[in-house]
């Protein structure tokens, strides 16, 4: 059984009087502990699917099947859970607060997990650890670099343990060492049992990927094995 099944899915917007099809008829497959790069061109609608996959965004046609269950008939509180719980996010921007320690940022869907303050403290610097800024906890975004920020934000879509990270564009505001570092944390996530689905403009960070869908235009043009795996 797939983990993310998707079955001709559409996707409208209509700024002002335009209607804009965003995703147009797609249909795709991902499978529990897969690493899936989602490439294409900037309007070709990779973070729309992104949004779509991870319930922060609602199709106008087509099912979509988390684990089996078609999701058009789950209650928004329920689809809450499910993100909170079952998804890690990881945004171009990061979206750390300002005036929050590392820690501090990390914890914060611990918070809405009803965690006691002293698992919170614990999951947050065991994953900052985890992804090398143990020296660095107490430390403001500010004081961070960008790609420390972006580690930052990892550990923070770790924090409820969730079977699925979603990350889209996670080497945008980074220098080119600091994405291969980024990369190489994503792929030990999924060398670890996690499914990672990266969205991506860039060739070098798709090659990190078992698998590569290609978009344009809001459709599929390409799905294939990737046998060049960094």
């Amino acid at each position: 059984m797939s983990l993310i099944e998707l079955k001709k899915i559409s996707k409208i917007y209509c700024p002002g009087k335009v209607k804009l099809k965003a995703l147009n008829n797609v249909s795709l497959k991902i499978n529990k502990g897969e690493f899936v790069a989602i490439k294409g061109p900037s309007g070709s609608g990779k973070s729309t699917l992104m949004h779509v996959i991870g319930f922060l965004d609602v199709v106008n046609s087509g099912v979509y099947k988390f684990e089996g269950k078609e999701m058009k008939t789950i209650q928004e509180d329920t689809l809450a859970g499910i993100r909170n719980e079952s998804i890690g996010f990881v945004f171009q921007s990061f979206y750390l607060l300002p005036r929050m320690s590392a820690k501090d940022n990390v914890m914060l869907p611990l918070i809405y997990a009803n965690k006691t303050e002293k698992e919170q403290n614990e999951i947050a610097i065991k994953n900052l650890k985890l992804v090398g800024l143990a020296d660095r906890i107490n430390h403001k975004p500010n004081e961070l670099s960008g790609g420390q920020q972006q580690r930052v934000a990892i550990a923070r879509a770790l924090a409820n343990d969730p079977n699925i990270i979603l990350a889209d564009e996670p080497t945008g505001n980074v220098d080119t060492k600091s994405a291969h570092g980024i990369m190489e944390i994503l792929k030990k996530l999924n060398n670890d049992g996690r499914t990672i689905v990266i969205i991506t403009h860039d060739r070098n960070v798709a090659d990190y990927a078992d698998r590569i869908i290609s978009l344009e235009d809001g459709k599929i043009i390409g799905d294939r094995i990737n046998r060049k795996r960094k």
